[in-house]
């Protein structure tokens, strides 16, 4: 694990622009972000749009599911009507703010990674996820993650020639168990993307980041919005970094590559 630290975007430069929209990944990337991180739903019509929530309600204001929507629906949706600045303002609304597809954001951003964690749990998220992937030529720049230990496995299975995250099943035995114990039922994904702490646990730890290394994963952390937090955890081995805010995190990944 010998790769610099990544610092990747989360869903975006999410602070700035509404998450999950071409402005926001873009701007992420002018900022410094090293890789993006981003969902994906299924439509009705089956296309893999890039959203966190299943419905529109928290972004755009409809409550109305994905997975119900043709493309053409979802996409008249208003994705920059729910970032409220910190006056409580809706600065985004009406400005042509949208969810892309993935196929779309990949053709926009042909150099940038992503790690693109699939939400939906429909029998056709993961052949159209993949297919997508395959056909923008986009399988080694990308890491399909998910909570979902099933979606995982189907990725797999499939025959899937890029990286893959842990689900969350499988980081629950990662951190349970002793290292010793995973040799005789190993972990198949290439990173273990962990929260700092969860349940009062701190998992920022040298001793965390040390197990995964042994056992072949890299480490990633999330949620990481603060410098000192961040500089922590670049401090005791994270191989990368998910931020809401890339604007205040870059200076640290900076920082820290001039010093090397």
């Amino acid at each position: 694990m010998n790769r610099a630290p990544r610092l990747y975007a989360h869903r975006g430069a999410a602070a700035e622009l509404p998450e999950n929209t071409l402005p926001s990944f873009q701007r992420a990337l002018e900022l410094g972000a090293d890789a993006l991180e981003t969902d994906a739903h299924l439509t009705r019509d089956g296309h893999v749009v890039l959203s966190h929530d299943p419905t529109g309600m928290r972004m755009c204001g409809v409550a109305r599911r994905i997975a119900d929507a043709t493309l053409e629906e979802v996409q008249s949706w208003d994705a920059g009507y729910g970032f409220i600045d910190a006056t409580g303002a809706r600065i985004h609304a009406g400005k042509g703010h949208r969810f892309p597809t993935l196929e779309e954001v990949l053709r926009a951003l042909p150099e940038a990674r992503f790690n693109v964690d699939a939400k939906s749990r429909h029998p056709e998220m993961v052949p159209r996820l993949l297919e997508v992937l395959k056909r923008e030529k986009a399988e080694e720049r990308t890491l399909v993650a998910s909570f979902d230990v099933d979606t995982l496995r189907r990725v797999r299975r499939l025959g899937y020639p890029g990286k893959t995250g842990l689900a969350q099943a499988e980081v629950w035995r990662l951190v349970a168990l002793p290292r010793v114990l995973h040799g005789f039922v190993p972990l198949r994904g290439a990173a273990a993307q962990l929260p700092y702490r969860i349940y009062g646990i701190d998992l920022g730890t040298r001793a965390v980041v040390d197990k995964c290394h042994a056992l072949g994963l890299e480490v990633h952390y999330w949620t990481v919005n603060e410098p000192a937090l961040a500089e922590r955890l670049l401090g005791v081995g994270a191989d990368a970094i998910m931020t809401d805010d890339p604007r205040k995190i870059a200076p640290v990944f900076a920082a820290r590559r001039r010093a090397q």
